[in-house]
């Protein structure tokens, strides 16, 4: 069940992917009330898991952003803002949310194809249908999505100012995303970025998700990001991988890349 205004699209098509993908956008509190206002707009990944616990991954296990995003806008926590969350494509969300083909899982490389999507297709019709900014756009995910979303953010910086990269797939491919993001060049507007990852997500190799994090951490610093400004890092200590964990982390994920606006 979901809070707030949430508003359905159904089997939005795309040229780009081989089926279509529905797409729940969230307008916050006040959005009918001043039709003269703007917002910015969140893309989230994964978007079953984003609102509804009756279509999540784990049935009744969601991150309940609808919930922390209404409560914390009506409280002058964060700063109002659309949340879109465009639901993956079951079988083929390895392939569309990877950069690069993996031997070992003998799939993968689509996520251009899925960024083609976003920036050609789902941005351009939200643009047209709601009221946003334009260039104010974020980008979002966990695991695969946090993969894809680092990804496109680092492709796309002139297009997306903020990313939440929550337990990124960073081993993917022999962790060729850190070899993408040393390759990339930032001489305009870097994405505020919120990277984070539990202390417990891999019970087979307990350490070594963190020690990636880490490492993307130390990358992105030495790429220009500064701690506490435009770069927040965090390791949920005794967090695993799940969508509860991810549902916890949410309001301060929130809170850090949409602060409340200060008075004019």
């Amino acid at each position: 069940m979901t809070t707030g205004d949430v508003r359905p699209h159904r089997d939005f098509p795309s040229r780009h992917l081989g089926e279509p993908h529905d797409v729940l956008v969230y307008l916050p509190p006040g959005y009918e009330r001043n039709p003269g206002a703007r917002y910015p707009v969140l893309y989230l990944h994964d978007g079953q898991n984003v609102f509804d616990g009756d279509t999540a991954f784990v049935r009744g296990h969601e991150w309940g952003v609808d919930d922390s995003a209404e409560r914390l806008i009506q409280a002058g926590e964060m700063e109002p803002v659309i949340v879109v969350a465009i639901s993956n494509a079951g079988p083929r969300r390895l392939y569309e949310y990877t950069p690069s083909r993996d031997d070992r899982h003998q799939d993968g490389g689509g996520a251009d194809s899925h960024g083609a999507m976003l920036v050609e297709e789902l941005k351009p019709f939200i643009d047209a249908t709601y009221r946003t900014v334009p260039g104010a756009t974020g980008l979002g995910g966990s695991s695969l999505g946090g993969l894809i979303t680092l990804y496109l953010g680092m492709r796309h910086p002139e297009l997306f100012d903020r990313l939440a990269v929550m337990s990124p797939s960073l081993w993917w491919d022999r962790r060729m995303i850190f070899g993408l993001i040393e390759d990339c060049r930032f001489n305009g507007r870097r994405p505020r970025i919120w990277l984070d990852m539990g202390t417990a997500e891999s019970p087979a190799a307990p350490h070594m998700l963190v020690r990636d994090a880490r490492r993307l951490k130390g990358l992105l610093v030495r790429k220009g990001w500064r701690t506490g400004l435009d770069l927040h890092y965090l390791e949920a200590e005794g967090a695993g991988h799940s969508e509860d964990a991810w549902a916890t982390r949410v309001p301060d994920m929130l809170r850090y890349l949409y602060p409340a606006l200060k008075p004019e």
